[in-house]
């Protein structure tokens, strides 16, 4: 039963390999708790995936996005970039103790700068010239 099962498979998704990486996924849902979307008739969890995939009762499509994210380990997020960064006064030393020049922020303009400018710009430059005093 399961040969012809495969057969009506191949329909739906046409690569035999991903049909097997689908099936043995849904498998080991239907194994964790997943609810069936069809009858067992006595049928194991593989028997019955490839069933639910030749039925359409399952879309190949949503069981491939969930098997990629199943096998990822890191999930980038992508979060806004904050717009821009206020500029720290300047502190200068003055008769011994250290004061904080407050500056009118309202006036200050900030430069915007892509990454690939901020990557050329870091690559020229030169680190300083070590001193030894030994």
């Amino acid at each position: 039963m399961a040969r012809v099962t495969v057969e009506d498979c191949i329909d739906k998704v046409e690569n035999r390999f991903e049909l097997v990486l689908l099936a043995s996924h849904r498998a080991r849902m239907i194994s964790s708790g997943s609810p069936l979307t069809i009858d067992r008739d006595n049928d194991k969890n593989p028997v019955v995936a490839l069933r639910e995939v030749a039925d359409e009762t399952v879309s190949p499509e949503d069981l491939k996005e969930d098997l990629i994210h199943s096998l990822q380990k890191y999930v980038e997020v992508d979060e806004p970039e904050a717009d821009a960064v206020p500029m720290v006064p300047n502190a200068s030393q003055q008769g011994g103790g250290t004061e904080v020049n407050t500056v009118d922020d309202s006036a200050v303009e900030f430069d915007r700068m892509s990454e690939e400018d901020l990557l050329r710009g870091l690559e020229g430059l030169v680190p300083p010239e070590r001193k030894d005093d030994i």
